[in-house]
């Protein structure tokens, strides 16, 4: 009877999920309806605002630019998180190990946080060049920040009678931080991911504006440029589609990394 209990409630989750769904289509189905009925009845120009059904045709005509556009984005975005992944986590573990280092680098990531991106991209390309790396880094520059508060703010949540468990046992202070600090920091660490993962693709679409040869970011520039607002908004369409797979990657990777958890979202 429990060997089959795991096979079981996969289909009542899949089918909560897809209920839970349903207002949400309802209403983007109910958005688009009246979209489509206004630009028919109206009779606006397709210049100044197409049909959903103009924007769905043209992006499937163009398809192949869309996609050829789409793959330097992708690049760039994942190049900047996995940087930003990595530099969030180090400058985490030395500020949970050395507070004057919390001290002195935590008001400088907040003061970088402030920067308007729209300012700094064109001097990024202008010092690093119009290839890959300046992508790269103004997408780390946007991400990282969500994930470093998220992982500082994780460690703090250990349980204090973990932690003294583990002293009363001699336990070194790396041991402590790998079985105690870091697994707490597991649900701060994912929900800052989801957070950062929806800002990669923007940041990596405005560093295309600054200067880039390929990129969803110079589709749309050029879209608008030939006032086709039906292919900016089907390369916007793409963006969010490519924003909305990376996020549901990163709810596969919690499900891997916290197998508990599904469990205990499923009792409440």
């Amino acid at each position: 009877m429990t060997s089959s209990q795991p096979s079981d409630s996969r289909p009542a989750a899949l089918h909560a999920a897809l209920y839970r769904a349903i207002p949400a289509l309802l209403a983007g189905f109910a958005f688009l309806a009246a979209w489509e009925l206004y630009v028919d009845l109206s009779g606006i120009k397709p210049s100044i605002l197409p049909a959903p059904s103009r924007i769905l045709t043209q992006g499937w005509l163009n398809r192949e630019a869309l996609i050829a556009n789409s793959w330097p984005t992708l690049g760039a975005t994942l190049g900047g998180f996995a940087l930003s992944l990595a530099f969030a986590f180090v400058s985490s573990v030395l500020m949970d190990f050395m507070p004057f280092m919390r001290r002195a680098l935590l008001p400088i990531f907040i003061a970088s946080q402030t920067l308007p991106l729209v300012a700094i991209a064109p001097l990024v390309v202008l010092w690093f060049g119009f290839g890959l790396l300046p992508k790269i880094l103004l997408v780390a520059l946007v991400t990282f920040f969500p994930l470093l508060v998220a992982l500082l703010q994780g460690y703090e949540a250990t349980d204090r009678d973990i932690t003294e468990l583990l002293n009363s046992m001699k336990a070194s202070r790396w041991r402590i931080f790998r079985l105690a600090r870091l697994p707490s920091s597991l649900p701060y660490f994912f929900a800052g991911l989801r957070i950062s993962i929806t800002y990669a693709v923007v940041g990596a679409i405005f560093a295309e504006y600054a200067g880039a040869a390929r990129g969803l970011g110079i589709y749309i520039l050029n879209a608008k440029n030939n006032f086709r607002p039906d292919l900016v908004l089907a390369a916007v369409i793409v963006s969010a589609l490519l924003t909305l797979c990376l996020f549901a990657l990163t709810l596969v990777v919690q499900r891997f990394a916290m197998p508990w958890q599904p469990s205990q979202e499923r009792r409440r």
